[in-house]
């Protein structure tokens, strides 16, 4: 044993929000690094050959790495010689990582002449044998690391089940929307926001480009989503950043545009950590994302949203000078070759005439000209448009298709009705149980058979009460997708009488429209599926 040496003592404390007391509110530190404190600092204070150098405190940080701030500061007094013995209230404190907390302990602070204490263990290096070194310590780093391990599976799975439910669990929500104040796990309409949101939609429907959108937002002085989150006092950190003031850009209003949680989806899981002890986060294919309908109110309808799917796939920029790109941007194409269509203006003698060719034959790279006047483009669409419409007015077929909306209304009541019934058997479940227990109480039947009925009971009553819950969700998911169709049609109902072509109406009905030489067009319509449950088809 060393003798007359004076440890210059670093004691280390250490608390990860899955140990507890995570609500600290407005508290400077937590209760357990308080409580670490006290028992690191009495037990140093009692040694006669150590003299406190600092204290380390990470709050807040996991075990499962040594990627900690003051641990790090701690190990650099350690390296240039201000400390050589560390006090910790016990291993898990120090770190849960099996393989590097032994690490640590066998081999770098001995290289420095460290001493190591971890007080709850009884372990002291200096007066540690070989056997309680190589055996006993590595036996309860493992245990430490495989706690670790255990929470953060139960976290995932947690985590994962929530989602699974609909239930919002990030930390902030997406802008256009706040955490509900009753329940963090719902999301509420942000008005603000979501003002903001649905102009960018209705810009991007207009023809504009993400560019010119998020230039205009910077010219009115509306804040970015991370500098709004900034001015509503959230801590909100991101690595779009670009400056010392985030501004509005392209990248960013394409983020919005592609976010389905717009249209009162829930769409979460679309990232992941490769494991508790590495922070490398994947991204996950769409197919594994995890999509809820219906969690939320909708900021924009899911008809505008596919539009802005569809047109997002193709160039719609704008003309240089202009702020929106022309009609027909983003649906026009070449029948043939199937690129898009470019748009051409001549002028002779004062007057103008737009139309457009194909893109391919524009670069000379083969195909034809599939010349088309935009003034004959706009007639023909109009006219098939209109015979479009006539298809909806037909009402034998609107009833035709409304009945099936009556039969997800019978199918509801059904439901309703099964539901009346669990609920029925829950409440005698619960009577049971409760003349079980005054019956045991009277001495009627014994306590084993009294344990025995308990559970089964508690069983039965729990497997109701779940199916229940399926029964309200399947409910809920009915009348969604029924109002959803409804508001539909509503909306192409408005549209019948047109009487010019503009960009919001073509949009309303087409999807894609082919020009073929002679003039020859060729339309696909959106909503096919409603237009053929009306035909009767």
């Amino acid at each position: 044993m060393q003798k007359n040496v004076c440890y210059h003592t670093a004691i280390y404390l250490r608390l990860s929000r899955e140990d507890g007391d995570m609500n600290c509110g407005a508290k400077r530190e937590s209760d357990s690094i308080s409580s670490q404190r006290a028992l690191a600092c009495s037990f140093v204070r009692e040694q006669p050959d150590m003299e406190l150098f600092d204290l380390y405190i990470d709050d807040g940080y996991s075990g499962a790495n040594f990627d900690r701030p003051d641990f790090k500061r701690m190990m650099e007094d350690i390296k240039n010689g201000k400390v050589n013995c560390v006090v910790v209230k016990d291993l898990s404190r120090f770190g849960r990582d099996y393989i590097e907390a032994g690490r640590f302990i066998q081999k770098t602070f001995p290289a420095f002449s460290v001493r190591f204490i971890a007080i709850a263990d009884h372990y002291d290096s200096l007066t540690a044998d070989q056997n309680t070194t190589s055996f006993v310590i590595p036996v309860k780093n493992f245990v430490n690391d495989f706690y670790c391990q255990d929470i953060s599976e139960k976290v995932k799975s947690h985590q994962k089940i929530k989602r699974e439910q609909g239930k919002f669990i990030g930390a902030f929500a997406v802008y256009g929307y706040q955490k509900d104040r009753e329940d963090k796990n719902k999301l509420v309409i942000d008005t603000y926001a979501a003002e903001i949101v649905k102009k960018i939609f209705a810009w991007k429907l207009d023809g504009m480009s993400n560019l010119a959108i998020a230039n205009k937002l910077n010219e009115n002085g509306i804040f970015s989503p991370l500098e709004y989150k900034k001015s509503h006092g959230e801590h909100y950190a991101t690595g779009f950043r670009a400056g010392i003031v985030s501004k509005w850009s392209a990248v960013a209003i394409k983020r919005i545009l592609t976010n389905e949680i717009y249209t009162g989806t829930m769409v979460q899981g679309k990232r992941e950590k490769v494991n508790y002890k590495v922070k490398k986060i994947l991204e996950k294919p769409e197919s594994e994302w995890c999509k809820v309908e219906g969690t939320h109110e909708a900021i924009v309808s899911k008809v505008d949203y596919q539009k802005v799917q569809r047109l997002l796939e193709v160039d719609t920029r704008a003309a240089k000078g202009k702020e929106k790109a022309h009609m027909f941007s983003g649906i026009l194409f070449c029948g043939d070759c199937k690129e898009p269509m470019v748009r051409r203006m001549n002028r002779y003698k004062g007057t103008e005439k737009i139309s457009y060719i194909c893109s391919t034959r524009n670069r000379s790279e083969g195909c034809s000209r599939h010349h088309i006047l935009e003034a004959d483009l706009k007639r023909v669409i109009l006219q098939i448009i209109r015979l479009q419409a006539a298809l909806l007015i037909d009402e034998n077929r609107q009833m035709q298709y409304l009945r099936t909306r009556e039969m997800h209304l019978e199918d509801a009541v059904g439901f309703e009705q099964e539901m009346i019934r669990l609920r029925g058997e829950q409440e005698n479940y619960q009577k049971l149980r409760a003349g079980l227990y005054e019956d045991w109480k009277a001495g009627v039947i014994t306590q084993a058979d009294f344990q025995k009925f308990s559970a089964i009971y508690e069983k039965q009553y729990l497997e109701t009460g779940w199916a229940i819950a399926k029964q309200e969700e399947l409910v809920k998911k009915l009348f969604y997708k029924g109002v959803h169709s409804h508001v539909r049609l509503e909306g192409l109902k408005e549209t019948m009488q047109i009487t010019t072509l503009d960009r919001e109406t073509l949009l309303a009905f087409v999807e894609r429209i082919e020009v073929y030489e002679e003039k020859r067009i060729v339309i696909q319509f959106g909503y096919q599926e409603e237009i053929r449950r009306m035909a009767g088809s």
